[in-house]
């Protein structure tokens, strides 16, 4: 009786595995496949053919333009002053924009966008290229676990029934809030005052 009701279990289980395996592997392949396909660059430019950025946040909007230097700052702020742009931090966001990808993409009508922030959004990067032409990326507010963040990628200027919104990495939150400091190069420190041959050595006292 024992061996009957542990032959039956070991059947139940093995009924239960092929099930699984079943639903995963044969009927869950094509939209694991679906989700892998949506998957794809946000741009596809490179990042040799940005000649400006500009960043426009709740807090400031900032103007970049590439100086062609290399041995200085490849990047120039231009507004809201004028000063040598931190190579790595535009770099950060560079990649984030030529390397990035979009987790998957989601078709929405067009009065939707405030339920993803893209309405107000938090970010907006405009991008010219050196041919001239334009590129924009908007981000809105994080999901709900604050894996990804909704954006739209050149957007539509008049918005006419359903919309695309990508998921993209949190990331670009990071490489956008950021002060104004941050995003200047830190300049070296020069050490101009120089002591004279005398300074810090005691004057000789006077003998008799």
């Amino acid at each position: 009786m024992k061996l009957q009701k542990t032959t039956l279990i070991l059947i139940l289980l093995a009924f239960g595995l092929g099930g699984f395996v079943y639903f995963y592997e044969i009927k869950g392949t094509p939209q694991r496949e679906e989700i892998k396909d949506n998957k794809q660059q946000i741009f596809s430019f490179k990042e040799d053919d940005v000649q400006s950025l500009t960043v426009k946040t709740k807090n400031q909007t900032l103007n970049l333009e590439r100086t062609g230097k290399s041995d200085e700052s490849k990047w120039e702020i231009k507004s809201p002053e004028v000063a040598p742009a931190s190579n790595a931090i535009v770099g950060y966001l560079m990649n984030l924009l030529v390397e990035g990808k979009s987790e998957r993409m989601i078709s929405v009508p067009a009065n939707q966008l405030t339920e993803f922030s893209l309405d107000q959004p938090q970010a907006t990067i405009d991008i010219k290229l050196k041919n001239q032409k334009t590129h924009q990326l908007i981000l809105g507010k994080p999901d709900f676990n604050r894996r990804f963040m909704y954006a739209q990628a050149d957007p539509p200027a008049k918005p006419d029934g359903n919309v695309n919104v990508l998921l993209v990495s949190t990331d670009f939150e990071n490489a956008v809030n950021r002060e104004l400091s941050e995003w200047k190069q830190l300049q070296p420190i020069n050490d101009s005052v120089k002591p004279t041959p005398n300074q810090g050595k005691p004057t000789p006292a006077n003998g008799k």
